[in-house]
């Protein structure tokens, strides 16, 4: 019953791509016009750059780029925004600095990263892990503050230890709001990963994409925009697994209520 269950919910979302393929194929039939090939070109293009041909010089360093700077964020910020979290002065004196860091726009920290680091990967993975520590570290602290003080008192009750409490009753309360600021920066480190390749990169999905831009390759930008979207969708579907996998006493008890 519950994997019939799973497969019609499945089902309900295919006419919307089904759709769209669809119309995108027709649509495009016979096109003559160079900016928008026929979607024919542009899966045969598609199946021979990125599936068929040796995608490691270029799929790869951007997938590298992109997780090393996230992971990076990742671990900063969930640590920045627990101790920020459960220190008020602490935070009061490093709410100034963290909101003049996410008003930068990460777009504008490509230059400067080109300046200060040159145009290797060191200077993608700063800039994508950079943009994406903010909303990491402003979701911890609001996942912190947001804990039961109830539930700290009857910890420090029961004779928990400062650490058992961070690792038995902050960090699990917490977790839900941080796992948010976590799918919101995976999203901006995909978006940053080809937009740093786009302006200083010899390699990538990006730079692909661009040069072929440049070079009057519609078929092989198309095929570079479809490859993103699907990467795009992947690594979302990936992460909410994740998710509830790893909040899954979460989504239980969410569940329950709504019975009730």
């Amino acid at each position: 019953m519950r994997g019939s269950a799973r497969v019609g919910r499945r089902a309900h979302r295919l006419p919307g791509p089904v759709g769209v393929f669809l119309g995108w194929w027709y649509a495009s039939a016979g096109s003559q016009n160079p900016y928008f090939p026929p979607l024919r070109d542009v899966l045969s293009t598609f199946r021979h750059t990125w599936i068929f041909a040796d995608v490691k010089p270029d799929l790869l360093p951007s997938l590298e780029r992109m997780f090393v700077g996230f992971a990076l964020a990742a671990v900063v910020g969930v640590s920045t925004g627990v101790v920020l979290g459960r220190h008020t002065r602490l935070r009061q004196a490093f709410n100034p600095l963290v909101q003049f860091g996410r008003s930068i726009p990460g777009t504008a920290l490509v230059p400067i990263g080109i300046v200060l680091l040159g145009i290797g990967n060191l200077t993608k993975i700063w800039v994508i892990g950079f943009v994406c520590l903010f909303p990491i570290i402003l979701n911890a602290i609001d996942g912190v503050r947001s804990v039961d003080p109830l539930q700290l008192d009857m910890a420090a009750t029961f004779g928990l230890s400062s650490r058992q409490q961070m690792q038995r009753v902050i960090l699990p309360s917490a977790m839900p709001q941080i796992m948010v600021g976590m799918r919101i920066s995976l999203a901006l480190a995909f978006i940053m990963m080809v937009v740093t390749e786009m302006v200083s990169a010899t390699n990538g999905i990006g730079y692909v994409t661009l040069t072929a831009e440049s070079q009057y390759e519609t078929p092989q930008m198309w095929a570079g925009m479809l490859l993103l979207g699907i990467l795009g969708y992947a690594f979302n579907l990936l992460f909410v697994s994740a998710e509830r996998r790893i909040l899954r006493w979460h989504y239980g008890r969410r569940l329950a209520l709504e019975k009730s």
